[in-house]
């Protein structure tokens, strides 16, 4: 991104590190880090800095955006028995963090011998604190040996903006190309929507919902209904894997898909909000599987958009009869839905998979493990049939060798074993 004003605009120093519109502004993770790099030019100009400083403050940016570290910014503690969803975007805060402390320390090194050009004089801006701690190497440059109040609240505004950045990426695993919403404060308008997201993320297991409550905000600035998903001016934000592997995609995280026929916003909600109202089906009293003489074919419709939101199904055809499964269930469906080896025990029963996409309501059952077998179907096939399960002791796994469980896997309540192929788990 170009570093020069845009024409008309006030020139970068005295009390303005960038030029936003007032209206705000769209921009990517690496064009927004590109536009904060004015606060880094000001730290340098202000403190001297040389290279042999630039290792203290890798050091520190890093420190800030790593977890389980005295100066995290995100205070989450992760083990083998997190929440799925808490384990998923642990693992976004590392990778975005390493990457946009990578970006810092080349920024550094390269403006110190290609400044970003301050017509309106040395910057100096005044940075509400925002409580992040600093490593005592750190603390030490930027307070002591040549820093001083002006430094620090330059480093302050920088810093809280790359922590602000890391956490609105953190719901999409295509984060690179997310559009974000900036302002003249830079991030800080997301600042309550990401309280609200960090403080469920920190203490409960977070909602699918207050996931995409807090993408829709660093999206678009507002709110809306609850859902599973959103659009927006320029794309769409759904669950991300609508068109990946259903056994290794990750359950809780969104994908951003551009695309720009979407112009009003609109939240996604499922048809039926309380699927345990919904009528069910015992898999014992489907009809007996029969031999396919077609695949099962699979597209998404989304319906029109209706007081700020819309639903949307997938369609799964076979001989030229059409199964209808709601989206919204399908992704609840695929959240709730466990994963196994290949020898995690074998069903006592089986069941016809375009049978059980046919059955009114949701498929369950209360006589011990049943097997439907997806194998050679399509991901979107596999996701359907996921919808039509009624979302308790599902679970997915690759075809393959089966052991007999063994008793200490102990009797627990029967389960419905959807069959994949192998090939979904690479």
């Amino acid at each position: 991104m170009p570093r020069a004003s845009i024409p008309g605009t006030p020139a970068l120093g005295g009390s303005r590190w960038n030029t936003f519109p007032a209206a705000g502004t769209t921009l990517t993770a690496r064009e927004f880090f590109t536009a904060t790099e004015p606060l880094l030019q000001g730290i340098i100009d202000d403190n001297a800095l040389t290279s042999a400083d630039s290792e203290v403050l890798e050091g520190q940016i890093r420190a800030a955006l790593a977890l389980g570290t005295r100066e995290t910014s995100l205070p989450l503690s992760l083990g083998p028995d997190s929440a799925s969803a808490a384990r998923e975007l642990g693992a976004q805060a590392e990778t975005i963090g390493q990457e946009l402390a990578s970006w810092s320390t080349e920024a550094l090194e390269r403006l110190l011998t290609d400044p970003v050009p301050l017509p309106a004089g040395p910057l100096v801006v005044r940075s509400h604190c925002y409580g992040h701690l600093l490593t005592p190497p750190a603390a030490d440059l930027l307070r002591g040996r040549r820093g001083g109040p002006v430094t620090m609240q330059l480093y302050n505004e920088w810093l809280h903006q790359m922590v602000l950045l890391r956490d609105a990426l953190l719901p999409f695993t295509n984060w690179q190309g997310v559009p974000l919403l900036i302002t003249p404060t830079g991030l800080r308008h997301t600042e309550p929507a990401r309280d609200a997201f960090l403080t469920e993320l920190l203490v409960r297991q977070i909602r699918h919902t207050s996931i995409v409550a807090f993408a829709r905000n660093v999206v678009t600035g507002t709110s809306g209904p609850a859902g599973y998903g959103f659009e927006a001016g320029g794309g769409t934000a759904l669950p991300a894997v609508l068109d990946q592997p259903p056994l290794t995609t990750p359950r809780h995280l969104l994908t951003w898909r551009p695309d720009p026929a979407v112009g009003e916003a609109a939240t996604y909600v499922p048809e039926v909000q309380d699927y345990y109202a919904a009528p069910r089906t015992l898999v014992e009293d489907l009809p007996p599987a029969t031999t396919a003489s077609g695949p099962l074919t699979a597209r998404t419709v989304t319906a029109p958009v209706a007081d700020g939101t819309r639903t949307a199904r997938i369609e799964v055809t076979h001989d030229g009869t059409t199964a209808h499964v709601d989206l919204g269930q399908a992704l609840r469906g695929h959240r709730f839905t466990q994963r196994e080896d290949p020898a995690a025990g074998e069903a006592s029963g089986t069941a016809d998979a375009w049978s059980a996409l046919r059955a009114p309501g949701l498929v369950w059952t209360q006589s011990g493990d049943v097997t439907l077998d997806a194998t050679g179907q399509d991901d979107l096939v596999v996701l359907a049939l996921l919808g039509r399960l009624y979302p308790e002791n599902v679970t997915l796994r690759p075809a393959g060798r089966s052991a007999a469980r063994t008793t200490a896997d102990g009797i627990g309540p029967s389960r419905l074993v959807t069959l994949v192929d192998p090939a979904q788990a690479h």
